[in-house]
């Protein structure tokens, strides 16, 4: 693949990845961040009351350095699977790259496995 092809490259979009409930929330992955006003396609999780459906919060799940020389939508890297752990309120997340997170959804704190 030349240069040329990666710059005219365009990606498929991701595949869906199924809600998460967790006690009284339900998490979501988001992957068209930029389209609510958020810096980077992919990386990104809301979560929802599960009684009345209203977003709660949003969570970056970590960062993505766009090169400006390529096409931004080649490089945005989505969550690819989310589950609950066994122990606490912990979600587990697995971006495209293999690359894994938990999150503590009471402190709202992500740690890279």
């Amino acid at each position: 693949m030349t240069n040329q092809d990666i710059l005219m490259a365009k990606r498929v979009g991701p595949k869906d990845v199924p809600a998460v409930t967790i006690k009284d929330l339900r998490f979501e992955a988001i992957h068209w961040g930029k389209d609510r006003g958020l810096a980077q396609n992919g990386g990104y999780i809301a979560a929802f009351d599960k009684t009345s459906g209203e977003e709660l919060w949003t969570l970056k799940i970590y960062d993505i350095v766009y090169d400006s020389d390529l096409e931004s939508d080649v490089q945005d890297l989505f969550i690819k699977s989310m589950k609950k752990s066994w122990f606490g309120n912990k979600l587990k997340i697995t971006d495209e790259r293999g690359r894994q997170y938990t999150v503590d959804t009471n402190t709202r704190t992500v740690v890279s496995d």
